[in-house]
């Protein structure tokens, strides 16, 4: 009877740490993880993916199921799964800060809609940009990647007592800074370009008093925008496969993978 229990506890084990590391994934991950995503959706698809990958991972640890140290392996893949969502959203945040600070150069800042990922209120130029980030990481293929990726890191990262390195934590908090420096980098010719028009404004100003500013400057400074805006969604495509080979360098450095040198597996 004690072998028949054993044999029992150890199959579960071999699907529901598996499931662990990639429901959590699934949750915080970009698109999957958003609120407008049902909850039922997200966990079929990591049922799904679990039965079919989990035969070919690695054995799992000979670890009781209701102990304390299977407490820890649990959190352990949780925190992994989480890791590697959170990277996704760092890239997708990387676009809405940077509509959101040419929102708020081009007067368009005070416009804002719902945003699905987090039910918020955000700036509609944030969104618009959200959204089209979106269709782009589903049109790369970005979540087929994070599925190979959390299969390839049973390997490199087997389900143990040993998870993320510290290492590990101190790339994502340095990935941080260069999501302000890329926002900036896509946004600093809007900014340069609607500087150069308010100080055009004030030079007309100084010049004309009677010119009322704020009456003209206004709408003029709208129409600027939105063609600035135009303009800068030109080189999007450009922006988007720098952050993201930047996101899959960081997930294969705190997965410990080996990635070619654009972060493909």
């Amino acid at each position: 009877m004690e072998i028949l229990l054993d044999t029992i506890m150890n199959g579960i084990a071999g699907y529901l740490w598996p499931l662990t590391r990639i429901s959590s994934m699934f949750m915080v991950m970009a698109v999957f993880g958003a609120t407008t995503t049902p909850t039922r959706v997200r966990l079929l698809l990591s049922v799904a993916v679990t039965v079919a990958v989990a035969p070919v991972l690695p054995a799992m640890p000979t670890i009781d199921l209701f102990s304390l140290s299977a407490a820890f392996v649990t959190a352990q893949q949780i925190i992994i799964g989480v890791a590697m969502g959170f990277a996704t959203l760092l890239l997708m945040q990387t676009f809405v800060l940077t509509g959101q600070i040419i929102g708020m150069q081009t007067s368009l800042g005070f416009a804002s809609m719902v945003d699905p990922s987090s039910g918020q209120q955000t700036p509609v130029i944030g969104n618009f940009f959200l959204l089209l980030t979106t269709v782009i990481f589903l049109a790369v293929d970005g979540h087929l990647l994070l599925i190979k990726m959390v299969i390839a890191s049973f390997d490199s990262i087997p389900v143990s007592m040993q998870g993320l390195s510290l290492v590990s934590y101190r790339l994502f908090t340095e990935f941080v800074g260069y999501m302000f420096g890329a926002a900036l980098t896509m946004s600093l010719s809007a900014i340069v370009a609607l500087l150069t028009i308010n100080l055009s404004f004030g030079v007309m100003t100084r010049a004309s008093p009677q010119l009322n500013i704020f009456s003209i400057g206004f709408p003029v400074t709208m129409i600027a925008g939105l063609f600035i805006l135009w303009l800068t969604l030109s080189p999007i495509m450009t922006h988007f496969d720098e952050v993201w080979r930047e996101v899959q360098l960081l997930l294969c450095n705190v997965l410990e993978l080996q990635c070619r040198a654009d972060g493909g597996l």
